[in-house]
């Protein structure tokens, strides 16, 4: 046998690797294989529906005709403000966390009432929206007392995201740009947020995500069952696709059996759309790193 054979446990720890190289395919195959399946599904089912007039008009004949187009625009509204809510305040804290509170009792409380907040149902948050927005605020039933709970319940995915990305940058970076007489701020602003964009990309796609799709925080606070009018304000109610395709399915009698399948898929393809947006902008700021 030559010397710079393999040996007997080179080869031992070649088929070891390609076995777990196997296993961790085939759970990953087994993760993708039910979206796969839900899409195609959704498509084979829903694609008779699709027209320009499923997208541009409105419901008609007590739901069952028509359009989605009132339900398609509140989604955007809603998911437009909840981030330009949550999204600026998430980060600020993230910042204060990561960069100026000392690790003392009380940013331990804080920090673990984040994690708290994050487990707790949705559905709570709804009755939390109803309490501080709808009734002590006095927005009522509207876009902005909505998209606020929703802001609410998504705040915690963007804190953390945002401070795991904070505390990625290099201790190093902050220590060179103090040794060049930089205040803590101008570091943060100047050093710190741009090279951990990218991260805080992370935490807002995750959060479009669990926006789009959620039911019970808008429903009682600014969801309809039905309007005939696109929204012009944030006072206004307006309609929803998660809720949309809840009452079409549960509460409306002699839906074509097409239509919720086809409305599913534009939820979807909605938060595939954002997402791809996100990420694909976050990839370009990656590309921008030095380090």
């Amino acid at each position: 046998m030559s010397a710079f054979g393999a040996t007997d446990l080179d080869l031992s720890n070649r088929r070891r690797e390609r076995a777990f190289r196997g296993l961790f395919g085939a759970m990953t195959a087994l993760l993708i294989l039910p979206v796969i399946l839900i899409l195609g599904m959704l498509v084979w089912k829903g694609h008779s529906v699709f027209s320009l007039e499923f997208f541009l008009a409105h419901p008609r004949n007590g739901m069952t005709e028509g359009g989605i187009l009132p339900a398609l625009v509140g989604t955007l509204y809603l998911v437009a403000v909840a981030l330009f809510a949550s999204v600026p305040l998430g980060v600020a804290a993230a910042i204060y966390l990561s960069e100026y509170a000392p690790d003392n009792l009380l940013t331990r409380l804080i920090n673990l009432a984040i994690i708290n907040l994050a487990g707790v149902p949705s559905i709570v948050h709804a009755l939390f929206g109803v309490g501080a927005f709808v009734l002590f605020f006095d927005f009522g039933t509207s876009i902005l007392a909505a998209s606020l709970t929703l802001a609410v319940m998504t705040l915690p995915v963007v804190i953390v995201a945002t401070r795991e990305s904070l505390q990625a940058v290099p201790q190093a970076f902050r220590e060179a740009s103090w040794s060049l007489g930089a205040t803590r701020w101008q570091t943060i602003r100047r050093i710190v947020l741009p090279n951990s964009v990218s991260g805080i990309l992370t935490g807002v796609i995750l959060e479009v995500s669990r926006t789009v799709g959620e039911t019970a925080p808008i429903m009682f606070t600014g969801a309809t069952f039905y309007v005939a009018f696109l929204p012009m304000s944030v006072f206004d109610q307006t309609m929803a696709m998660s809720y949309h395709l809840y009452t079409i399915t549960t509460q409306v009698p002699g839906v074509p059996e097409a239509l919720p399948f086809a409305v599913a898929l534009t939820l979807i393809a909605i938060v595939l759309l954002l997402n791809s947006v996100s990420i694909a902008f976050r990839m370009v700021l990656r590309g921008k790193k030095k380090w």
